[in-house]
């Protein structure tokens, strides 16, 4: 391009940065606090945080040099983010401060690795609250942990099907002898959006797995109580379980961590005990 090329298209482009800024600034501002909730603590529909927000964040990704697919969005890619949005925000509904964060980071107006959370902030909420007995503490702990366990199933099985269409959308690619350069950056795009949201949603329910043993070992020394350790260090167990299988590509083998059970050798078939009784 030459110089007067540039000279002409500059004034667009700084035009284009300042509205971006502006868009980027009251979106932040509208987003005080973190995604609105319904029932069951689901996602509310929201304008500014379904539409606005998110495209600002679209364009800022794209200046910071972050793949970003103008694709419309399919219904599991769809469910795959609301779903993974119940792993990415932070484990105590109260923390405001980092639900406003995580959002801004879910809508891509800021950078995912933009800092890092305190494990003990759920911690400080869990003790804050008033109770009528210490040992509800621990029922917190552990109805918080079997739910996000539960969570981790239905997400595995429509991220599967995510990456499953992946696949699929690339070997379309391979097919085509002609593919324009927008049909390329657009589908690379979105297997690297969805495979960062799958492995977002493992790393926050891995940061939940920490902020759970946390509280719990807090919990151990400022409160004792011997069932309700055991009842939350149980409910610990079974999310553990969870996050591995999430970290391993949602594999459903061997579950929950148990031995796989040796298969005998035929050397040894009918001998000893296994010898079958003699018939009279």
């Amino acid at each position: 391009m030459t110089i007067e090329g540039f000279r002409h298209r500059a004034p667009a482009s700084h035009g284009r940065r300042g509205s971006l800024v502006i868009l980027a600034l009251v979106s932040a501002l509208l987003a005080g606090c973190s995604r609105p909730t319904g029932d069951f603590d689901r996602a509310a529909p929201s304008v500014v945080h379904d539409k606005l927000m998110p495209a600002a964040g679209a364009e800022l990704a794209t200046n910071r040099g972050e793949p970003v697919s103008r694709f419309n969005l399919t219904d599991d890619e769809q469910e795959l983010r609301d779903r993974a949005w119940t792993l990415i925000r932070p484990p105590s509904s109260r923390d405001w401060i980092e639900g406003s964060r995580t959002e801004l980071m879910r809508t891509r107006i800021l950078p995912e690795t933009s800092g890092r959370i305190d494990p003990m902030r759920y911690y400080d909420f869990l003790r804050s609250d008033r109770y009528a007995s210490s040992q509800v503490r621990y029922d917190r702990v552990a109805a918080d942990a079997t739910g996000d366990a539960a969570l981790v199933d239905p997400f595995c099985k429509v991220a599967l099907r995510v990456a499953k269409a992946d696949q699929e959308r690339l070997r379309a690619l391979g097919r085509r002898d002609i593919s324009t350069r927008e049909e390329l950056a657009g589908a690379q795009a979105r297997v690297w959006e969805n495979k960062r949201m799958t492995e977002w949603a493992g790393h926050a329910l891995r940061f939940r797995l920490v902020s759970y043993r946390k509280a719990i070992d807090a919990l151990e020394i400022e409160t004792p109580s011997g069932d309700k350790v055991w009842d939350a260090n149980v409910a610990w167990k079974r999310l553990a379980a969870e996050v591995v299988r999430l970290e391993k590509g949602c594999d459903v083998s061997n579950r929950y961590g148990q031995d796989t059970p040796l298969r005998r050798s035929r050397i040894y078939s009918n001998w000893g005990t296994e010898r079958p009784p003699l018939q009279k």
